[in-house]
């Protein structure tokens, strides 16, 4: 199994603290976002091997963070990083275009995890793999226990097997309190639908677009997790996260 970190955005939302680094290697409480994602993932039973994707112009940052990290301590998995090549938000790949570029410059034929890199876990990564690996493909969810916030993510509803029965986008009157938080689980055999999935000309951005298309092709599991999960969007959630995990959350 590999995992693919998503670190090639250029945040503009959280201008000025992202105009010179990439959102993923902020620190919360003093250790970068990233950094976190890798310390929960090492435990992961059958992963052997962490990509980070990034665009041109940040490449440098995080090339000097895996060298300082690697001098810090001994890492349990290699993490090898991928140059999207791009420089502007106007050039991007897009999350989907990011995930395919690293599949096929990676070669990957391996079952695939995909972290967005501003997510902060606090919860055991493993559950949602043991989960998850033996029905195929999945992604983790959160129930957030009321509707105000949903349109902000993509918002998801599980028939009783736990398969996806249906999934919309930033939904403006959501019919759910579960959205997704951007952690997928992908079975190898279904990576060559991410390139079908581009060919057919449709977003190349918004992994929930990408989730929407694909539940309708086959069975997308959700996994609904009890811990704690901060999506650092804004200059306000990003101090909040600092905040709570400053307090030891």
């Amino acid at each position: 199994m590999k995992c693919l970190l998503l670190g090639a955005g250029y945040a503009t939302r959280l201008y000025p603290l992202t105009k010179d680094r990439p959102k993923p290697l902020l620190p919360v409480a003093g250790v970068p976002i990233l950094q976190r994602i890798c310390e929960k993932l090492f435990p992961v039973k059958g992963l052997d091997t962490i990509y980070i994707v990034t665009n041109h112009r940040f490449a440098g940052h995080y090339y000097n963070w895996l060298r300082d990290y690697q001098n810090h301590r001994a890492l349990p998995i290699p993490i090898e990083i991928f140059d999207d090549l791009t420089t502007s938000p106007d050039d991007r790949l897009g999350a989907i275009g990011d995930i395919q570029f690293v599949i096929r410059n990676a070669k990957i034929a391996d079952d695939l995890m995909v972290v967005a890199g501003d997510n902060l876990i606090q919860f055991d990564l493993q559950d949602f793999v043991d989960d998850v690996r033996p029905r195929g493909t999945g992604v983790c969810v959160k129930d957030l226990k009321s509707k105000e916030l949903v349109p902000l993510y993509g918002a998801v509803q599980l028939d009783t097997q736990g398969r996806i029965a249906d999934f919309e986008e930033k939904p403006l009157k959501p019919r759910t309190t579960l959205i997704s938080i951007g952690l997928y689980y992908f079975s190898r055999t279904h990576l060559p639908l991410f390139a079908q999935y581009l060919e057919g000309g449709h977003s190349k951005d918004a992994p929930g677009s990408y989730l929407e298309w694909l539940h309708a092709k086959i069975e997308v599991f959700g996994h609904v997790i009890d811990g704690e999960w901060f999506d650092i969007g804004d200059i306000d959630s990003y101090n909040k996260a600092n905040e709570m995990m400053m307090k030891g959350m």
